[in-house]
Order: C-alpha cells, then sequence, then structure tokens
C-alpha cells in the first residue's frame, strides 16, 4: 500500500481504520505503512480530530470513545487468566488494543493455575461489579463438571480463554482458543515438506496445552505416513533433569536417524540448540528445530523457527464476543459462539529454509 502519491481521503481511511481495528495508532508505524513522512501523518491526525473523529495523543491516536466515554459508563470486563507471564500477556495486550473501541474497562487477575484462587478472583471481580468475565480456567485438581457447577452459580456472562472443553454443559457458553493440535500439524507438514522422514517431540507436560500438540503431531505422522521418532517429556524446574531430558533426545535422535525436531516451548527449543551445539549437532544441517510457542525464539542462538499463536487477535476477539453478550436481551439469548484460530508459523533459520 505504501506510495509516497497517496491522496489525503486514502491516507485518513486507513488512519481510520486502523483505529477501529486496534483501538490506538502510532503515527510512526502509520507513516511506515504508507510509505510517507511522519510530519504528513500528524498532519492527517490534527484534521481528524478537528473532525472529531478521533483523539491526538504523543506519538498518535486514540478512538474518541476512549476519551469521550466517562469511566462509570464504560462496560467493567473482568479477565481471569493462569500468569501474567508467557503465553497469556499477549492475549491481553489484544483485549487492551480492542478496549478503547469497544467502550471497555478491563480487570485483570491471575490464578497461578489454582483453582481455589482462580474462584476467589473471579468472584472478587463479580462483587467490584463487572459486566462479564474472560476466564481461562485451571483443569487441574479438578473435573469439568465442577468447573461447570461453579461456572454456573456466576451471575454475568463468562467467555472461556484458550481451553477445549468438551463437557456439553461448558459449551454452552461462548469460547475463544488457539488450535494448538492444528498448529503442531502445520509444523509437522512444514518439516516433511523440507524432506525429513520422521519428526521427534518434546514436550513441556505441565501445561494445557502439551497434550493438544502431542495429538496435532500424531495426527500429522499418521495422515503423511512418517516413520517412528523419539518423544521427551520436559520436566519442570531444576535445570540439570531439563538438560539430561534434552540430552536424551538429541541421543535417541541420532541413534534413529531422526533429522528434525518439535519442541515445546521456545525457551526448551533454544536450550536444545545450546546442547546440540556442545555436542557437535548442527542445526539446521543435522538437526532441523522447530519451535512451539515464538516469545523469544528469534533470539536464540540460531534463530528459530516457530508456531506463532494468534495472540493478540485472539484477545481482541474473545473480549469482542463477551461485549455483544453483554449487550444481548437476556431473553434473546443466542447461540453460543466457539472461536478457534490456527497459529501460523514463522520461518527462520533453525529449519533450514530460511
Amino acid at each position: 500500500m505504501a506510495s509516497q502519491n497517496l491522496l489525503p481521503r486514502a491516507r485518513h481511511e486507513h488512519l481510520l481504520r486502523q483505529l477501529e481495528l486496534h483501538g490506538s495508532v502510532s503515527a510512526a508505524r502509520i507513516a511506515e505503512e504508507l510509505g510517507v513522512a511522519q510530519v504528513t501523518i500528524r498532519r492527517d491526525i490534527l484534521e481528524l480530530e478537528k473532525a472529531g473523529l478521533l483523539a491526538k495523543v504523543h506519538g498518535g491516536a486514540i478512538g474518541v470513545a476512549a476519551v469521550a466515554t466517562p469511566q462509570s459508563a464504560r462496560t467493567n470486563v473482568g479477565v481471569v487468566v493462569p500468569s501474567s507471564v508467557g503465553h497469556f500477556p499477549v492475549i491481553v495486550k489484544g483485549m487492551d488494543a480492542a478496549s478503547h473501541a469497544l467502550r471497555a474497562r478491563l480487570i485483570l487477575a491471575t490464578s497461578q493455575y489454582r483453582p481455589d484462587l482462580e474462584r476467589r478472583q473471579a468472584e472478587r471481580l463479580v462483587e467490584l461489579g463487572v459486566d462479564g468475565l474472560i476466564l481461562a480456567p485451571t483443569l487441574r485438581g479438578r473435573t469439568e463438571s465442577e468447573l461447570l457447577d461453579w461456572v454456573r452459580t456466576l451471575p454475568v456472562p463468562v467467555i472461556f480463554l484458550e481451553r477445549r472443553l468438551g463437557s456439553t454443559g461448558l459449551a454452552a457458553y461462548d469460547s475463544a482458543r488457539t488450535d494448538h493440535a492444528g498448529g503442531a500439524v502445520l509444523a509437522v507438514e512444514h518439516l516433511a515438506a523440507l524432506g525429513h522422514a520422521s519428526v521427534a517431540l518434546a514436550l513441556f507436560d505441565r501445561t494445557p496445552t502439551a497434550p493438544l500438540i502431542r495429538e496435532g503431531h500424531a495426527r500429522a505422522v499418521v495422515s503423511l505416513g512418517l516413520g517412528p521418532a523419539p518423544e521427551v517429556a520436559l520436566p519442570k524446574g531444576d535445570e540439570d533433569d531439563l538438560d539430561a531430558a534434552l540430552a536424551r533426545l538429541l541421543d535417541e535422535c541420532t541413534a534413529s536417524g531422526t533429522t528434525a525436531v518439535l519442541v515445546h516451548t521456545d525457551v526448551h527449543a533454544a536450550r536444545l540448540v545450546e546442547l546440540a551445539a556442545d555436542l557437535g549437532i548442527r542445526v539446521p544441517e543435522d538437526l532441523a528445530v522447530v519451535a512451539y510457542d515464538d516469545d523469544t525464539a528469534a533470539l536464540a542462538l540460531v534463530p528459530l523457527t516457530a508456531v506463532t499463536a494468534p495472540g493478540r487477535d485472539l484477545g481482541q476477539q474473545a473480549l469482542r464476543i463477551l461485549m455483544d453478550r453483554i449487550a444481548e436481551d437476556p431473553q434473546e439469548h443466542s447461540a453460543p459462539r466457539h472461536l478457534t484460530m490456527l497459529p501460523g508459523l514463522t520461518v527462520r533459520t533453525s529449519c533450514g529454509a530460511g
């Protein structure tokens, strides 16, 4: 879309479209996208502010809803996620970006993967007066039936985040999640297309994502007719135990002639690459590596090809679904919406195709 000759009307339309999508815009980023000087975009922002279509802030602009709507007039949305690090911060940032245009105020709490704390956090948010909840529930230590019994007591709309829940009762609620099994299929298909006859698997088993990655890996191996390959469960905590598990995986790959591996997470994949270098195993020449997760994959010793979750987009869409549900007439309850988003594959050096 970059053009030095873009007409003001086209620039204005692009600005407003990006503002609607993200809730805020950076003048520098818009200038780069359109191939014009930042001063041109700043002038456009001033014109659109005079027309009452946005509000100028330092470095860019935000939607007028974020300025014109008093705090008391916004919809309060509680967000309960297991952790403030790792997978969920990007999702929450997506919610935050969409919240301005949607006139929502987010209140964030974490459960630390503890059902008892999750319950206290959610009930506290309800007591504070939130109009709806976005909940990434913890199933460790409780059944889906127990989760359903509790959620039914909550007096506000709930959308489940990043969980594949099998209960028909829980399926009556809205949900938004990443297709992690599909992401694993994507990775294995990519490695198979590069000529690898089998793909090993290393999983950080203590996460809810791990079983889905295992499922997708197994599905792809069968559908592509790949050969058997090593699989290793990665321990939590002790670094020596982790290194031992990764070293065992490398030994088994060498012994079996396996030339490719999918590693969950990108932190573990980065450590695998370091251990491989210590053992004289070249990545990607001797062993192609794909990481599942893309938080720090680009910073590894060999930049890691990675399955990249649609975190920001998922957060935005989850908030939109909940806001629609909150605005809905309770007497005209529409069918539950179950959104599943496929990750992407970011190709870098470690697989041999970057």
